[in-house]
C-alpha cells in the first residue's frame, strides 16, 4: 500500500478544518447517508465554540490505491508548538491562503518551518468564490514569500490548486469550472514524495504528539521512520537529551488511523502514523526505538515562551464555594500534567508553595488552559501577563517583538495609528488591497499589545481586523503607559443593589448586575477617570414615610460589560488578580483592604522619592 503523510497548515480562519471536512467526506470517509456535523475535526469544545483550531488532530483518507494521512494543525500563532512538532512527521505540506486575504503573519510563520524541514509544499489558495477574491494577486503574494524565506528551486515550483473548501472543490486552471477535489488528491498523490520505507532495519519512531485514554493510558503517536513494529514488541524510550535515561517498555496496543477512528492493528512498518500504547513514561520528542539498536533521532525543537503569568491558589472572601479542586497539591498537579502534551508551556515552581509561574506563547495559549481548568472544576487566580526578558551579548536588556498586521476601514485609520505609535510600535507597511480597507504592518514590543485589542475593537467600531505573531528579541523599548483609566472597587461585601448601581453608572462602567455578590477589594466596574475609586454597590434606599412603588421600580441600568479570560488579562494592572472559578471570572485588588492599599501606595511613594534623591 502507498502512503502520504502531509499537514494542513495556514493562518487563522483560511479555511484548513473545512477542507479537510470535504476531503474526508470526497475520500469516502463517511457513509453516504451518515449525518456528520460541520468542521468535524474540531471535536474540543472550546475549539467549536471558538471557531479555531488548538490541537493538533490526525485522520486519514483513501484515494484509488493511496493511503493519505493527513494531520489539522491549529492556525493562531499561539499554539505554533503544535505545528512544529507535527512537521516532523510529515513529507509535505498544503498551504492553504485566502484569496482575499492573502499570506498573513501565521503564513509566514508556518510556511518558514517547513521550508526549514525541507517539507514539499503545495500551494491552495482557498476562498476563489469570496466576494472580493483576488487569487492571481495573492499566487503573486505566495510567490514572493517563498522568495523572501529563501525556498529552494523545488519548493519555488510548488503546484498552485484553487480551491473553494466550503463547496468541495478545487481545480488546476481558473478557466476551468471545479467539479471536486479530485485535482487536490492528485496532486497530492504525484507531488508528496513517499515516506521512509526502510522496514527491515531496527525500529525507530519519533514521539511527535501524546493523548492520553482512560483506559490505555499514555498514547504516543508518531511515524515510523524505520522498521517494523508488533504488539507485545520489546521497545526502549530514548528521551530527549539531557532530561533523562532510556527506559525498557512494551508495545500493548498498536493503532493506525483510518477517518476519523483508531484502528487497532497487528503490527506497523516505516512510513506508517501510529499511536502505541503501553508507554508510560514516553514523552513528546521521545525515540522509541528497538533495544537491541538503541539510536536517538533528532528531537523537537520548539520556541521559548515569551510572555508568563503568575498561578496562585485563591484566597479571596469566596474562596472553596464554587470549584471542585482548590488546594495547592491540586492545582500544581494539574499545571505539570499539561506539560505532558503541551509542548510550547512551561511550568516553574515559586518562593511560595501556594504560587506558580506558567509561561507560554501568548496571551490566548495561556486563557485556553486556564479555561480548560476552570471547565474541570478548578479554582485559582492569576496575575497580570509580563513578557520574558533575556540579556543580550552586551548585557543589554531584550525583549520580544511582534509582528503586527492590521485590516483597518479608512475612517478609522487616524485613532488606530495614534494608538499604536503611544505603544512604541514601528510602522513596516501600508497598503491598501482595496475594499475600502487599509493593511498595515507593525513592528511592536509585545508588551505594546497587552490591553490594545479592546481599544482597537472600540476605535473601530468592531470592523477592524488584528492578527499578530513572534518577531525577534530586540532592544527594550523603554516604558510604556498603562490603563488609562481607574477601576470602581468594592468597598463592602454584600449583594449588589440596583439603587447603587444606577448612581455608579452615570461616571462608570459596570462589570456586575444587581443580585451579584461581591467582596472588598472585588473591582465592580470602570472608572471613566484615572485613578481608583472605592464605592458601595449593596447601598440600598433609605427607607421614608412616603414611598413610591413606581419610582422604586424606574431603575434603568446598562448590561454590564461581559469579562473573558482574554478581555480580563488585557485589562489587569500590576496590583490586580483575576479570580478563575468554575461559574465566575472575577476582578479584584491584590490587597482587598482599602486601608492596606493605601498604605502601600504611601510606601511605594517614598521609595520612589528616596530612589530619585
Amino acid at each position: 500500500m502507498q502512503i502520504r503523510n502531509i499537514a494542513i497548515i495556514a493562518h487563522v480562519d483560511h479555511g484548513k478544518t473545512t477542507l479537510v471536512d470535504k476531503m474526508l467526506r470526497q475520500g469516502g470517509a463517511f457513509r453516504e447517508n451518515q449525518v456528520v456535523q460541520e468542521r468535524v475535526m474540531d471535536s474540543n469544545p472550546l475549539e467549536r465554540e471558538r471557531g479555531i483550531t488548538i490541537l493538533a488532530k490526525n485522520t486519514s483518507v483513501r484515494w484509488r490505491d493511496v493511503k493519505i494521512n493527513i494531520v489539522d494543525t491549529p492556525g493562531h500563532a499561539d499554539f505554533g508548538g503544535e505545528v512544529e512538532r507535527i512537521l516532523r512527521m510529515v513529507d509535505g505540506v498544503l498551504l492553504v491562503v485566502d484569496a482575499f486575504d492573502g499570506p498573513m503573519p501565521q503564513t509566514r510563520f508556518v510556511l518558514g518551518k517547513a521550508l526549514a524541514l525541507g517539507r514539499t509544499p503545495i500551494v491552495v489558495i482557498n476562498k476563489i468564490d469570496r466576494p472580493g477574491a483576488d487569487p492571481m494577486r495573492v499566487h503573486d503574494e505566495v510567490l514572493s514569500l517563498f522568495i523572501e524565506l529563501e525556498a529552494d528551486e523545488a519548493q519555488l515550483d510548488a503546484p498552485v490548486v484553487y480551491a473553494s473548501a466550503k463547496d468541495g472543490v478545487a481545480t488546476m486552471d481558473l478557466d476551468t469550472t471545479p467539479v471536486d477535489l479530485a485535482p487536490l488528491f492528485d496532486t497530492i498523490v504525484k507531488t508528496v514524495p513517499a515516506p521512509p520505507s526502510d522496514v527491515d532495519g531496527p525500529f525507530q519512531m519519533l514521539t511527535s504528539t501524546i493523548d492520553y485514554s482512560p483506559y490505555l493510558g499514555r498514547l504516543a503517536i508518531g511515524r515510523i521512520e524505520r522498521g517494523t513494529v508488533t504488539v507485545g514488541d520489546s521497545v526502549l524510550l530514548i528521551p530527549l537529551e539531557g532530561t533523562g535515561n532510556p527506559e525498557r517498555s512494551r508495545v500493548t496496543k498498536l493503532y493506525a488511523f483510518e477517518g476519523l477512528d483508531r484502528v487497532e492493528v497487528p503490527e506497523a512498518a516505516a512510513g506508517e502514523v501510529v499511536a502505541l500504547a503501553g508507554l508510560e513514561g514516553v514523552e513528546i520528542g521521545a525515540t522509541v526505538t528497538d533495544p537491541e539498536a538503541p539510536e536517538r533521532l533528532e528531537g523537537i525543537s520548539v520556541e521559548e515562551p515569551t510572555i508568563s503569568v503568575d498561578f496562585v491558589i485563591n484566597n479571596s472572601p469566596f474562596a472553596g464555594k464554587e470549584g471542585k479542586f482548590v488546594t495547592s497539591r491540586q492545582v500544581r498537579d494539574r499545571l505539570y500534567k499539561e506539560l505532558e502534551r503541551n509542548v510550547a508551556l512551561r511550568v516553574e515552581d515559586t518562593d511560595s508553595t501556594d504560587a506558580w509561574q506558567v509561561s507560554g506563547r501568548g496571551e490566548l495559549h495561556l486563557s485556553i488552559l486556564m479555561e480548560t481548568m476552570r471547565r474541570e472544576g478548578y479554582e485559582f487566580q492569576v496575575s497580570r501577563p509580563r513578557v520574558i526578558l533575556k540579556e543580550g551579548v552586551q548585557g543589554e536588556r531584550l525583549e520580544p517583538y511582534e509582528e503586527l498586521t492590521i485590516d483597518v476601514p479608512e475612517d478609522y485609520l487616524g485613532p488606530v495609528m495614534e494608538k499604536l505609535g503611544q505603544r512604541r510600535a514601528e510602522m513596516v507597511e501600508m497598503k491598501n488591497p482595496g475594499q475600502g480597507l487599509v493593511r498595515l504592518m507593525y513592528r511592536i514590543p509585545a508588551r505594546g499589545l497587552f490591553g490594545y485589542r479592546s481599544e482597537f475593537l472600540t476605535d473601530t467600531r468592531g470592523t477592524g481586523i488584528m492578527h499578530h505573531s513572534f518577531l525577534e528579541y530586540g532592544p527594550w523599548a523603554g516604558p510604556l503607559a498603562g490603563r488609562s483609566r481607574g477601576v470602581l472597587v468594592s468597598m463592602e461585601a454584600g449583594n449588589v443593589v440596583g439603587f447603587a448601581l444606577q448612581n455608579l453608572q452615570e461616571r462608570s462602567t459596570l462589570f456586575v448586575s444587581p443580585g451579584d455578590a461581591v467582596y472588598e477589594g472585588m473591582v465592580v466596574g470602570e472608572n471613566s477617570r484615572p485613578g481608583d475609586m472605592d464605592v458601595n454597590p449593596t447601598k440600598e434606599k433609605k427607607l421614608t414615610n412616603m414611598r413610591s412603588k413606581a419610582t422604586d421600580e424606574n431603575i434603568s441600568l446598562e448590561p454590564p460589560r461581559a469579562l473573558t479570560l482574554e478581555s480580563a488579562l488585557e485589562y489587569i494592572e500590576d496590583d490586580e488578580f483575576i479570580e478563575v472559578t468554575p461559574q465566575s471570572i472575577r476582578l479584584r485588588k491584590r490587597q482587598l483592604s482599602a486601608t492596606d492599599r493605601k498604605r502601600q501606595s504611601r510606601d511605594a511613594k517614598k521609595e520612589r522619592e528616596r530612589a530619585a534623591v
